[in-house]
C-alpha cells in the first residue's frame, strides 16, 4: 500500500513472532521494515525483505521507520519508549506500559512534547470471549450488575525461563504485572475507574520469589463489585467471566483461540482464524417477571487482534481516536502499583 506505516520491532522472541509481526505483515496499511536481533537472525526466514539490526540504536536511527513496537522485557519498556519518542518515532507499547502511574504520565507528556503518539498494546480487548461479554453488558439483559468476576487461570508450576518475570524487586516482575494488565484493561474498559482497589498477592509455586497469584477487587459506589483473579497453580480453570445482575447471570469460559492458532502458524487472514469451537459458547440465564428462568447459549464473535492494528492505522493516517487511552493506562497502573489496601500470602 502507498504510504504504508513503516514499522520496526525491537525484539523477535515469542511476542514478536506471534503477537506482532504476523499482524504488521497481514495489515495492508503497514510495512514490516526492520527488527532488532542481537544474536540469532531468524526473522528473514519468514520475512525475506526485513532488515535485521544488531541494536536498538541502529533501528531507531533508520529514518524510514515511523512506528516502533516496544516488545522487550517489562523493565525496559519505559526507557526504550523514551528513546523511540526522542528519535521521532510513534510507539506501539506492550503491556505493562510502565510500572508506576508517574511513568505513564511522563511517557504520554513526552509524546505530546515531540508530537508523537503512544499506542498501548492491549490486544485482549479483541478476544472472542471478552467481546461476547461486552455485547451482553451493552444489551442490558442482566439488569443492574451486582457482581462481576474475571479470571485468568493457569497451571504452570515450574519457574519461568525468562528471568525478568521471576526476579524479585525487578520492576514489572511477577504475575500481577504479567497477566494483571490484560484483565484490568478489560474491566476498566467496561466499568471505568473504581473508587477503591483492594489487592491480594500470593506466592505458592515451589521456589517462587515473586507473586504467582493475585486478586484485585474494584469497588464502585453505584456499580458492581468487580473481582479479578489469576494464578499459576490452578489445575482446573473456573469460568473466566461470571456476571450476576438483577435480571439474570452470564458465564463464559476463556476460549479465545488466537494465541494457539498463531503458535501453530495460522495467519490472521485465514478464514478459520479467531473462531471459537461451538462447545465453548457462553451461557445466559434470565429470570422473567414470573420468576421462571430461561437459558440460552450465545456464540461469541470472531476474535481478531488485527483490529488493534487497524485502530493504530486509523489514528496515524486518519486522526481517529485510539480506543485505549492514557487515562485507561493511568487507572491501570494505579490499581497495579498503588492499591488502597493490600494483603500478601506466602506458602513456599
Amino acid at each position: 500500500m502507498t504510504n504504508a506505516i513503516q514499522t520496526g520491532l525491537l525484539a523477535y522472541g515469542m511476542s514478536g513472532q506471534v503477537f506482532q509481526a504476523p499482524f504488521v505483515a497481514a495489515h495492508p496499511g503497514f510495512a514490516l521494515r526492520a527488527v532488532v536481533e542481537r544474536t540469532r537472525k531468524q526473522a528473514q526466514q519468514r520475512y525475506p525483505n526485513i532488515i535485521s539490526y544488531n541494536s536498538v540504536t541502529e533501528l531507531l536511527s533508520d529514518p524510514a521507520i515511523e512506528l516502533v513496537i516496544v516488545n522487550t522485557p517489562n523493565d525496559s519498556h519505559v526507557e526504550l519508549t523514551r528513546q523511540a519518542l526522542q528519535a521521532g518515532k510513534h510507539v506501539l507499547l506492550e503491556k505493562p506500559v510502565a510500572t508506576t502511574p508517574a511513568e505513564v504520565q511522563e511517557l504520554w507528556q513526552l509524546a505530546r512534547s515531540v508530537n508523537r503518539q503512544i499506542f498501548a498494546y492491549q490486544n485482549r480487548r479483541w478476544d472472542s470471549d471478552f467481546q461476547l461479554v461486552q455485547q451482553v453488558v451493552a444489551s442490558g439483559q442482566l439488569g443492574q450488575l451486582a457482581e462481576v468476576t474475571f479470571r485468568f487461570d493457569r497451571y504452570k508450576l515450574p519457574l519461568h525461563h525468562k528471568l525478568f518475570k521471576e526476579t524479585p524487586d525487578l520492576p514489572g516482575s511477577g504475575l500481577l504485572f504479567d497477566l494483571g494488565p490484560h484483565i484490568l484493561d478489560q474491566a476498566l474498559s467496561l466499568f471505568g475507574r473504581p473508587a477503591r482497589v483492594r489487592r491480594t498477592l500470593g506466592r505458592f509455586r515451589p521456589g517462587s520469589q515473586v507473586d504467582d497469584y493475585f486478586q484485585l477487587q474494584l469497588l464502585y459506589p453505584s456499580g458492581p463489585l468487580v473481582t479479578l483473579v489469576s494464578g499459576l497453580v490452578i489445575a482446573q480453570p473456573l469460568p473466566a467471566y461470571v456476571l450476576h445482575g438483577t435480571l439474570g447471570s452470564f458465564q463464559k469460559s476463556r476460549a479465545d483461540v488466537q494465541e494457539a492458532q498463531l503458535l501453530e502458524g495460522l495467519t490472521p487472514l485465514d478464514a478459520a482464524y479467531g473462531l471459537e469451537p461451538g462447545s465453548e459458547a457462553g451461557l445466559l440465564t434470565l429470570v422473567g417477571a414470573d420468576g421462571q428462568k430461561t437459558r440460552q447459549t450465545l456464540t461469541p464473535p470472531k476474535g481478531d487482534y488485527l483490529q488493534l492494528f487497524e485502530a493504530v492505522y486509523q489514528s496515524l493516517r486518519n486522526g481517529a481516536a485510539y480506543p485505549i487511552t492514557e487515562e485507561h493506562m493511568l487507572w491501570q497502573l494505579q490499581a497495579l502499583a498503588e492499591p488502597d489496601e493490600q494483603w500478601e500470602m506466602h506458602t513456599n
